[in-house]
């Protein structure tokens, strides 16, 4: 068994509230039918458990794949934001012509 002072059991509290949370985006992302992000939380975790792999066994295809997948992750992530932010020309409503398109007539 584990003993009480390993590092394993300091680790462990980080990673069961880490598996709660993404738990509940889960959930969340379920309920809302948000297909599209799960799928890319799931792809995110199986790249990451394969990036972690290819790190302790020394697997540099493993470790340049997650290493690609991390620069893709990270800039959808930041163009995100800077797009609900609405950060320099990133805006969510149209321009006039575009409105004028979908406005009653």
């Amino acid at each position: 068994m584990n003993a009480p002072n390993s590092r394993a059991s300091k680790r462990e509290p980080y990673t069961t509230h880490q598996n709660v949370c993404v738990l509940e985006r889960q959930i969340f992302d379920f309920l809302g039918y948000q297909w599209a992000p799960i799928l890319a939380n799931f792809v995110h975790i199986i790249i990451v458990i394969l990036g972690l792999f290819g790190t302790i066994q020394y697997r540099p295809r493993y470790i340049k794949g997650y290493a690609v997948w991390l620069v893709l992750w990270v800039t959808w992530n930041v163009f995100v934001i800077c797009f609900y932010l609405e950060a320099g020309d990133l805006s969510k409503i149209m321009d006039s012509v575009g409105a004028s398109l979908l406005a009653p007539k």
